[in-house]
């Protein structure tokens, strides 16, 4: 079908020309597609999405909508198009299909917040939209699917200037309880961590949330220990902030969550960047003062200062050293 064809299908035909038109845009070219948009159909598939005939056409609408505007924003088209689409009532739009939880529909409507999150223009509009309280919730659900967690968690980062502090802690206290049911070494905690650390880097009140959820030390010390070489990388990094915030409140914290042998594991094989972060923690977890604590405790700092001297010193083998980090595990 032309795209003439199926604009003016769009424009002025009847409910049964529109669902067609709006199944037939997923076949056209990128080309005819753009000359599509530039005819104004953008206005009429909101308009089916706001007021479907039924599901078949509202799913149709959706679709053509989101293949109107999916693209690389090198390509003028593609920004026009996402301007067009946030300018005719998208946001809203998808937002209310998220919070409907009609499921089929979920996912569709989350990847075209991800895609008009793309484009600079739409970002104060969304951010003052309600769309970052709703990913916020969304990315709870047991019933969302991974990859529309994964678009989420996209969408948040392209959003990031926008969170406010409040926003930010909410956002923070979603991904940590994402990141502790979650598989440590998947792609959905890599991302989820970056996120983390991005926000714990820009805003005190994200660090205070996290350090101050009761799963919210742990979730991260894990990540540490079973992670990706990025997200351990992310996740160290999180915990040298919230160290640095006030090492008196958070020292007993992190060493109560079982964190050195991790850290000690992490600064012999972590990325390079891991590995000094991971030994910057380790100085300010240090028992610095000598402490009156019990000999199980003087005995570990004692083996903690042997490991980060050894650590320190060049060409120490590092099944030796892994040796003595055992030592921690059992002391």
């Amino acid at each position: 079908m032309p795209e003439v064809t199926v604009a003016e299908a769009l424009l002025s035909g009847d409910d049964g020309a529109k669902a067609a038109a709006a199944e037939a845009v997923t076949h056209l070219t990128n080309k005819q597609r753009h000359k599509l948009a530039d005819f104004g159909a953008i206005p009429p598939l909101v308009s089916m999405v706001h007021n479907p005939r039924d599901f078949k056409s509202l799913e149709s609408a959706l679709v053509a909508l989101l293949s109107l505007a999916y693209g690389n924003e090198r390509f003028v088209s593609f920004l026009r198009n996402k301007i067009r689409l946030a300018k005719s009532g998208a946001i809203p739009l998808f937002i209310n299909l998220i919070q409907s939880q009609i499921h089929p529909l979920i996912d569709d409507a989350i990847a075209g917040l991800l895609i008009l999150s793309s484009c600079t223009s739409n970002k104060p509009s969304m951010a003052t939209s309600y769309t970052i309280e709703t990913l916020n919730q969304t990315l709870l659900h047991h019933s969302t699917t991974t990859q529309a967690k994964l678009d989420i968690i996209v969408t948040l980062h392209n959003l990031s200037p926008y969170i406010s502090p409040s926003l930010s802690s909410s956002t923070s206290c979603s991904l940590i309880h994402l990141i502790h049911e979650s598989e440590k070494s998947s792609r959905l905690v890599e991302k989820s961590m970056f996120l983390l650390e991005q926000l714990s880097s820009t805003s005190v009140t994200a660090l205070g949330a996290i350090s101050s959820a009761e799963i919210g030390i742990r979730a991260v010390v894990e990540t540490i220990e079973e992670g990706s070489k990025q997200s351990r990388e992310y996740a160290v990094g999180v915990l040298l902030m919230i160290c640095e915030s006030s090492r008196e409140r958070y020292r007993g914290m992190i060493l109560c969550e079982g964190a050195i042998p991790g850290l000690l594991q992490l600064s012999l094989d972590g990325t390079q960047r891991a590995r000094g972060t991971a030994k910057s923690l380790l100085r300010l977890l240090r028992d610095c003062d000598g402490g009156d604590g019990s000999g199980g405790e003087r005995l570990k700092n004692v083996v903690l200062e042997e490991v980060m001297g050894e650590i320190y010193r060049e060409g120490t083998e590092v099944g030796m050293l892994e040796e003595m980090i055992a030592r921690l595990t059992t002391t």
